[in-house]
């Protein structure tokens, strides 16, 4: 099947509701574009549930069925092709990106972190970030690259923190400041607005 850029695959790992504020941007015309396929590696994340309860086309491809790291992204990508996916929407997924990926979706791969990069990048970075003291937390939404939450950044928001905030307050507060900025980002990517240049994402008037 041909591919599209607004056709959209979102791979997830857990309750998926970065996935599920991206449904909603395209289901209300804020995202020209629909989701294509939705794909874990977890057949018990709450996203797969949600995915199919809500008649998304779901693939649940789960590591341990495969005996290396190249047959199971060969596979991946397979199902991502043969949905006719134009762009790769991290939500949530556990599983380092590898340039099989980056190879078949060139400049069509997007990740959601939830600081501010540079700072706190890989896992539990909003808990980085508490234990650190910051004053000021946000996230970034991102081409993804071959190194860790290091790609061309698209967009980023910031929050206050608040004194009286704990790591749990903080945490919801993030999330819902993801679910407000990736779905723009997707957005502007798949109308073909995004530029990269070098490290820089420069935004231009809709073709």
């Amino acid at each position: 099947m041909a591919s599209d850029r607004a056709r959209l695959g979102i791979l997830i790992s857990g309750n998926g509701t970065n996935m599920q504020a991206i449904v909603a941007a395209c289901r209300s015309g804020a995202i020209a574009g629909q989701p294509a396929l939705i794909l874990s590696n977890r057949a018990e994340a709450p996203g797969v549930a949600w995915a199919r309860e809500q008649g998304l086309p779901v693939q649940v491809l789960a590591g341990s069925a495969y005996s290396d790291r190249r047959s199971y992204d060969d596979q991946l990508v397979k199902l991502l092709q043969d949905a006719g996916v134009g762009t790769v929407c991290l939500a949530g997924y556990m599983r380092l990106v590898t340039p099989v990926l980056l190879d078949a979706f060139p400049g069509n791969v997007l990740n959601i972190h939830p600081s501010l990069l540079p700072s706190f990048k890989g896992l539990d970075a909003i808990g980085q970030a508490w234990r650190h003291g910051v004053q000021v937390a946000g996230v970034t939404v991102h081409y993804v690259d071959e190194e860790m939450d290091s790609g061309p950044i698209i967009a980023q928001a910031a929050l206050s923190v608040d004194p009286a905030d704990t790591l749990e307050t903080l945490t919801a507060r993030m999330h819902q400041l993801e679910h407000r900025i990736y779905p723009g980002a997707v957005a502007a990517h798949v109308a073909g607005r995004l530029v990269i240049e070098g490290r820089r994402v420069r935004q231009i008037e809709r073709r």
